[in-house]
């Protein structure tokens, strides 16, 4: 990340997304704001820059409040805006002068100046210039001679901000230490340098390191022990943290702090350290004695020791399983899938992320109003299946992802075991459940089925699905499988493997993208399975019916992509000019059914494919070095058919998957 100090000396930023404020905490709230604008800058092919001021412009226009007590001191604060992987920071030097600017001058002179903007991500309630007498309306007054577009934040957003800063400080101040956490997400912290002291810790038994925090507004929490975790010099370390004034051997007026590290004897005197607070054990108390002290800090260790294997069962509980979910205008999908999904697994930690592709009815708030507690990530307009999932999935850190069409409706528990079987086997890379038809429950469904297969001059099909032809689901299939691809209406995949194999290629918008970043995991030596024991439905069409000409063309075309990219040069030579004979076959077909429209999605697919093959190849190119990158073995083979399905089908009469020899 890069932080800029000085405003006269700032760079050219490229398509610059920014956001104002002073991030104090840089909590659950401030984080919203800080995944948009990155995620919205990433869209664009820009920066994200976040613009905060030092000192705290409390400090300088309210200079009688001797009580400012701040979160995070500025290191710290840049340093978790930095993990929001935010690329550019720049730190205004706060000052009266800067403070007298007009509203329009803090937006000509300042933010259209300096900025040149593309983005400007503020609340609904921001304020700004002399007597904070700017508000959103006059931004938006210099869209159109600025340049760049105001992104509101909503009113719930950052009323959740102020709550939050509001809360955190009171938790901090009241022991509610838990709470505070859970608002900042992640553990307040404290860090200073480690200063001499009467070693009356040391007499006791218990040698303490005294801590000289670096910025004296710096919020210290309640008076009391405390379980922590200590950072010195990247090494982790547990022990306890004393707040307070000594009561027992002192009457000084000053707060100490000062820490116990279990099981250390080093000498760490001038050191820094970084203290994690993660549990409130108890206020401070004076004793009647030293030994009554003594035998207190015995009783405050075994309760520290008790209280961090906690947090460390705690950790474990953590999410493993990220269920995403693209929606594009699909309110009423939501409303009628959504409380089966947030029963999707009884062994294993799962969250819920919407990916909204720029939706235009009511996805968002329907999600805040009766589902706060799932994520949501907004795009700036519809980047289609692939890219959406592309952008949408950035900020993914579970070991795996669900990838979930809206109109998909799970079983109870369907995710338990295909995680089971992952984990079992770490060379499987992506797993599909078996898939059935929603409106017909004893067949498959025609979008995956029981897992997809390949032949041999590239024709997709599935156990239970060979063109049109979908099987009723008798048990023949109800066995784990090796396939070649899994339906990109559920899939579940690698988290680390989708990003290394650089997730789904964009340029095919919507469809057969889950073939092609399959046929990557598979080269470098992943497996891709069905697994039977789970089951789920789809309503087949919700998304794009599966008669429209669109889809006719994103198929033929990506069909031909598909190809390109992962066969040999060689194949290539005789297999595209027979795809172009087949195709016009299909095409003819078309027409002869009354389906002109299909007819011509066919000629451009083909027109599309040939105006863009140098791309094609140039993507190719890149995927071979992802490829080499996350290879763990020769690439898979199984689930290729090596005949040709059409032949299969059209000539011999095949129908069914299971008559086929693979």
């Amino acid at each position: 990340m890069n932080i800029f100090r000085d405003i006269k000396d700032l760079p050219d930023f490229r398509n610059a997304v920014i956001t104002i404020g002073s991030f104090d905490g840089v909590h659950t709230g401030h984080m919203k704001i800080l995944h948009r604008v990155r995620n919205l800058a990433t869209e664009i092919g820009g920066e994200s820059v976040v613009i905060t001021f030092y000192p705290h412009p409390r400090m300088v226009i309210d200079t009688g409040d001797s009580n400012l007590s701040l979160l995070n001191t500025l290191d710290e604060k840049l340093s978790l805006i930095s993990q929001a992987g935010i690329m550019n920071v720049v730190v205004v030097p706060f000052s009266f002068e800067f403070s007298q600017l007009s509203p329009r001058e803090y937006i000509e002179n300042f933010i259209v100046k300096l900025f040149k903007p593309r983005y400007v991500v503020i609340g609904y309630d921001h304020k700004f210039g002399l007597n904070r007498g700017g508000d959103l309306s006059l931004f938006k007054e210099y869209e159109k001679t600025g340049h760049f577009r105001v992104i509101e934040i909503p009113k719930h957003e950052v009323d959740d901000i102020a709550v939050s800063s509001t809360k955190i400080r009171k938790a901090l101040l009241t022991g509610q230490i838990e709470e505070a956490n859970m608002f900042l997400n992640y553990p307040y912290f404290l860090t200073g340098k480690v200063v001499h002291g009467d070693k009356m810790g040391t007499k006791l038994g218990y040698p303490t390191a005294n801590l000289q925090l670096a910025e004296k507004q710096k919020l210290i929490p309640q008076e009391g022990v405390y379980a922590v975790k200590i950072g010195m010099e990247g090494s982790t370390f547990e022990g306890m943290m004393y707040i307070g004034k000594r009561p027992t051997v002192s009457n000084q007026t000053q707060t100490n702090i000062e820490i116990n590290i279990f099981e250390f004897s080093q000498d760490i005197y001038d050191k820094f350290l970084n203290i994690q607070i993660l549990r409130f054990l108890r206020k401070d108390i004076k004793f009647e004695n030293l030994n009554e002290l003594k035998e207190q800090l015995r009783i405050d260790e075994k309760n520290a020791l008790m209280a961090l294997e906690e947090v460390q069962q705690d950790e474990v509980q953590k999410p493993r399983v990220t269920i995403a979910i693209l929606n594009y205008n699909g309110v009423d999908m939501l409303e009628a899938y959504l409380p089966r999904i947030m029963y999707s697994s009884e062994k294993y930690g799962f969250d819920v992320l919407v990916i909204d592709n720029n939706s235009e009815d009511l996805s968002a708030e329907f999600l805040q109003e009766w589902y706060p507690e799932i994520k949501i990530c907004q795009l700036s307009k519809n980047y289609g299946y692939a890219d959406g999932y592309n952008k949408g999935l950035v900020d993914v850190e579970t070991d795996y992802v669900a990838i979930l069409n809206s109109d998909i409706q799970v079983t109870e528990n369907w995710l338990d075991p295909i995680i089971e079987a992952m984990d079992a086997d770490k060379n499987i890379g992506v797993v599909q459940p078996v898939i059935l038809s929603l409106e017909n429950k004893s067949f498959f469904e025609y979008a995956g089925a029981a897992g997809g297969h390949l032949d041999y001059l590239g024709y997709p099909f599935c156990r239970g699905r060979i063109f049109q032809s979908v099987e009723k689901n008798e048990g023949q299939y109800d066995t784990d499988a090796d396939i070649f691809w899994a339906s990109g209406a559920t899939m579940v995949t690698r988290t680390r493997l989708f990003k290394s194999l650089g997730g789904f290629d964009y340029g095919f918008f919507a469809h057969q993208e889950e073939i092609d970043y399959c046929w990557r995991a598979r080269n470098a030596g992943y497996a891709i399975k069905c697994i039977a024991k789970s089951k789920v439905y789809h309503l087949g069409g919700g998304t794009l019916d599966y008669n429209n000409p669109r889809k006719d063309f994103l198929n033929f075309r990506n069909n031909l992509y598909l190809l390109t990219k992962n066969e040999n040069i060689t194949k290539l030579l005789w297999l595209i000019p027979a795809k172009l004979v087949l195709d016009g076959i299909a095409g003819l077909k078309f027409l002869l059914e009354g389906k002109p429209k299909s007819t011509l999605s066919v000629i451009r697919a083909h027109m599309s494919y040939y105006i863009h093959l140098p791309l094609v190849f140039e993507r190719k190119n890149k995927e071979h070095l992802w490829i080499v990158k996350s290879h763990i073995g020769r690439p898979n083979i199984k689930g290729r058919y090596m005949g040709s399905i059409v032949w299969k089908y059209f000539i011999e009469g095949v129908k069914k998957f299971s008559d086929l020899r693979i």
